[in-house]
């Protein structure tokens, strides 16, 4: 059985560190160069490039954020892009075991469900660098700044919002974290309540609203934290004013976790994946403003990954889901 000993391993960094055999490719490489516009072989394969979007935020804002990414795409590959906005996280995962989609940018929690939904019928190509060329990120909890509630200890009796169950940030990583604290989870142990949010950015405003006194979220841990962070949903927020920083408080920060990737379906062209990965390395060189609307906020660009350094994320959620069964 696997230990939590084992996933705090990894989870503090050994999934971060490179894989032997694999050459990692980033957007700071000197070679780096956009791909040629043009029609290309596969598309009599993919005559339509679906991509799907996770959910978290609200449909317009999604949609227009990835307006001008779609745009570049159809004119660098000469192939229609749909965008597909889910309704949460579960919507993309089932698009992709339905072969409804060939890409989307998921969580790490979320692709290893893809992987495993799809028996391995899905890869990654790249993850994003943070600022200090890093590919991780922070799950933290907020609070109302007027709240009073300035640790987790006075989060006892207080409830608690969940992001989505397919959340890296805004549940599995926090739920092992406050587990191997020993924290009861259950509505009534150490909360009150616990419940799902609907997303990253619906937590926030459920706090926001007195809805929850604290939520989860994901924010890059790096940069001003009066703006957000330098990425993430709390910097999202900021820049599209619906969120003031001073309005909230963070009082609880998880380890680092690795970024989640740009995956795709591992049974479509090779030539396909190499431009899919070379267009996005490229892209916060040629086009930073489209780079930072998709990525909701900026780093260092992107780094290419394998399977591999997700691996212990597919374990942690299948040990998920024997906790699960065993508590049924």
């Amino acid at each position: 059985m696997l230990t939590r000993r084992h996933f705090a391993g990894l989870i503090a960094g050994a999934a971060l560190l490179p894989v032997a055999g694999f050459a990692q490719r980033r957007t700071q490489d000197a070679a780096t160069a956009m791909p040629a516009a043009g029609e290309r072989p596969w598309k009599a394969q993919i005559p339509v490039l679906r991509i799907g979007l996770m959910g978290g935020e609200n449909e317009t804002d999604r949609l227009g954020r990835y307006g001008a990414y779609q745009k570049l795409l159809e004119e660098t590959f000469k192939v229609p892009v749909r965008l597909y906005p889910a309704a949460d996280y579960g919507g993309v995962l089932q698009a992709f075991s339905a072969g409804q989609i060939e890409m989307s940018g998921l969580g790490p929690s979320a692709y290893a469900g893809a992987w495993l939904d799809t028996n391995s019928g899905v890869e990654p190509l790249v993850v994003p660098e943070e600022k200090d060329g890093s590919i991780s990120y922070v799950s933290v909890m907020v609070v109302r700044a007027d709240s009073g509630i300035t640790s987790l200890e006075q989060m006892r009796g207080k409830s608690l919002a969940w992001a989505d169950p397919n959340s890296t940030s805004g549940y599995l990583i926090p739920r092992f974290a406050l587990r191997k604290a020993g924290i009861g989870l259950e509505s009534g142990q150490y909360f009150n309540r616990v419940g799902f949010a609907g997303g990253h950015e619906q937590g926030v405003i459920a706090v926001l609203q007195k809805q929850y006194d604290g939520a989860m979220t994901w924010a890059s841990g790096q940069g001003e934290v009066a703006e957000g962070y330098s990425r993430g949903n709390l910097r999202a927020m900021v820049d599209k004013g619906m969120l003031k920083m001073s309005d909230l408080r963070i009082i609880w920060t998880s380890e680092p976790i690795i970024n989640g990737p740009l995956t795709v379906r591992s049974a479509l062209p090779a030539a396909f994946k190499e431009d899919m990965t070379a267009f996005h390395l490229a892209l916060p060189k040629t086009h930073p403003t489209v780079y930072e609307q998709i990525e909701k906020g900026g780093g260092t660009g992107y780094r290419s990954v394998s399977h591999a350094q997700f691996q212990f994320l597919v374990d942690m959620r299948r040990e998920e889901a024997n906790e699960r069964r065993r508590r049924s």
